[in-house]
């Protein structure tokens, strides 16, 4: 899944996309609420979660959320906030934020909180989901096949919840390296192959049915 941290403290910014990104998101980072203002707009599908800091200097948090709902873009938001105020947090709600954190806050908290906004899109994702043989559980990062856990890759992790939220649909392979690296990522087209290679052989060693389809001069397609 693809995240976006606008936050123009760049310390905060930097350890929270480290955090995020050893739980196997993809995460972009911008420090400037109109420039994620315009990227949003253009990118509009590309986002499962954006996370956002009142404070921004030029337009703030409540600014960006209430412009980005008027856009008719339904990405959950979760806003960063140094206020408790009761009155604060209801308006943040009003504004069209799903959900806020007080800092300081600890990063299992974080974690915890984004889980809980993905479970609340139009079409709600499942957290567990089963294909065939193969389960995904998708708040403990977990695959297992017939009971029996496989280990993966951060990125071969991310690779399979991409093919098992959408299976038998192909997946262009500019579509799997922007859902699995972050924006600026140099992703070659050898480094998402690699990974698919490994990917297949480990779902193959466990006897697992299942299969991935090259689709010549697109991308992959998952059949369970």
């Amino acid at each position: 899944m693809r995240l976006l941290i606008v936050e123009d403290e760049e310390t905060l910014a930097l350890n929270l996309k480290k955090i995020l990104e050893l739980k196997a998101f993809a995460v972009d980072w911008l420090a400037d609420g109109e420039k994620a203002h315009t990227r949003i707009l253009l990118y509009r599908n590309d986002y499962d979660v954006i996370i956002i800091d009142l404070g921004l200097s030029g337009m703030d948090g409540m600014t960006l959320t209430k412009s980005l709902r008027a856009e008719k873009i339904t990405t959950p938001i979760i806003i960063l906030t140094g206020r408790s105020e009761t009155e604060h947090k209801v308006a943040l709600l009003n504004a069209g934020a799903d959900d806020y954190m007080v800092k300081p806050f600890s990063s299992a908290e974080l974690i915890a909180r984004i889980s809980s906004v993905l479970r609340r899109p139009t079409e709600a994702q499942p957290v567990v989901r089963t294909v065939g043989d193969i389960t995904i559980d998708t708040a403990a990062h977990r695959v297992t096949i017939r009971d029996a856990e496989i280990p993966l890759t951060l990125k071969e992790y991310s690779l399979l919840e991409c093919f098992l939220r959408r299976p038998g649909e192909v997946f262009t392979r500019e579509e799997l390296s922007t859902q699995v690296w972050d924006f600026n990522a140099m992703t070659l087209s050898n480094v998402l192959d690699v990974h698919m290679k490994n990917l297949r052989k480990k779902l193959h060693n466990s006897g697992n049915s299942a299969r991935f389809e090259t689709v010549r001069g697109v991308g992959y397609r998952f059949v369970a």
